[in-house]
């Protein structure tokens, strides 16, 4: 076994993402993760603590790359429009990484202030997309959690094949969007006539 040159962190990450998208989260081990490195086992824990802190790692990447597309997606658009880039971003990352859906799930301990940013740094986008519907800040709250549940909801569904009729997938999330869209402006209309 010849080890790989230059192995970093980042690059246990890269390998470690790969078998999780092969397989699935119940795959990653950290024999396997060295195998594909080309290392021994405990060669990789000078680039991580343990399989908990290599979940972490994955985590954060993960929550890091939605925030990322889901900027991306937002960048120049607004109201109904920025709602439904968002929500296909969404869609499209867990449809490239179907097993990547509970890492967007996690709750990060309130101790692990590097998650928390990465995680606060998504619903900053969602909260930005948000800010032309007039909502306060609780109510703001409250429709990233909706849209969220409904669009992470929708995807991990899908990515996990759990839409078995035959009629278009993709249909049902045009109409989702509508909904979210329409729920969203009846929302700010409700709030004008408090």
């Amino acid at each position: 076994m010849s080890p790989r040159a230059g192995l970093t962190t980042t690059a246990v990450v890269d390998l470690a993402l790969e078998i999780v998208d092969e397989g699935g989260p119940n795959d990653l081990t950290i024999a396997k993760v060295a195998e594909r490195a080309g290392v021994a086992a405990p060669s990789l824990y000078k680039h991580v603590k343990n399989l908990g802190d290599l979940r972490r790692l994955i985590d954060l990447r993960v929550v890091q790359e939605m925030a990322d597309a889901l900027r991306t997606s937002a960048t120049g658009r607004q109201g109904a429009d920025a709602v439904a880039a968002l929500a296909d971003a969404y869609r499209d990352y867990l449809r490239k990484h179907p097993h990547r859906t509970a890492a967007l799930s996690t709750d990060p301990d309130r101790g692990d202030a590097e998650l928390s940013t990465a995680t606060h740094a998504v619903a900053e986008v969602v909260f930005a997309v948000l800010r032309p519907y007039g909502f306060d800040h609780a109510r703001a709250v409250h429709a990233t959690r909706c849209l969220r549940a409904a669009v992470h909801g929708f995807a991990g569904l899908e990515a996990s094949g759990g839409f078995g009729r035959p009629e278009d997938v993709g249909e049902s999330f045009e109409v989702l969007k509508t909904m979210l869209i329409q729920g969203l402006e009846n929302l700010t209309q409700k709030e004008k006539e408090r």
